[in-house]
C-alpha cells in the first residue's frame, strides 16, 4: 500500500458516469467515474466541496432493451485537485446487490472482494 494509503476495499477501473447532487443545490451531472469500489467511488471534476459535504448518487447502467439506476448517499472522505473521493453511507439493497456484482466481475481477485464483505 502506498503511503497514507488508509483505504482496504479493492477498487476497480470503471468507466462510465454517475450523477451527483449535493446537500445545499450544487449538481454532477454525467461525473467520470475515476474508480468504484463497494464502499465508495472517486469522482472526476467534482469542485468546490469539502470533505464531510453530503451528496446523492446515481449510477444508470443502460442494456439493450432496459436501463437500471443504482442510488446512494455518499459523504465526501477526500478532496484532492483532480475530484473527490466518496464514501457510500447508505443506499438499498437492490443497488448494493448491482454495486457488488459490478465490483466482483471487474476485479483481478474477485474472491477478495467476498472476503472484504465479510471484514
Amino acid at each position: 500500500m502506498a503511503r497514507n494509503e488508509r483505504r482496504s476495499n479493492t477498487r476497480v477501473a470503471f468507466q462510465t458516469t454517475m450523477d451527483v447532487a449535493f446537500t445545499g443545490g450544487r449538481k454532477y451531472p454525467g461525473c467520470a467515474i475515476q474508480d468504484l469500489s463497494v464502499k465508495g467511488v472517486f469522482l472526476v471534476g467534482v469542485r468546490q466541496q469539502a470533505v464531510g459535504d453530503r451528496c446523492d448518487l446515481t449510477l444508470c447502467l443502460s442494456g439493450t432493451s432496459s436501463e437500471l439506476c443504482l442510488r446512494m448517499q455518499g459523504e465526501v472522505m477526500r478532496v484532492e485537485d483532480g475530484g473527490v473521493g466518496v464514501h457510500f453511507i447508505e443506499m438499498d439493497i437492490d443497488s448494493f446487490y448491482h454495486l457488488k456484482n459490478i465490483v466482483y466481475f471487474n476485479a483481478a481477485d474477485p474472491d477478495h472482494i467476498q472476503e472484504q464483505l465479510v471484514e
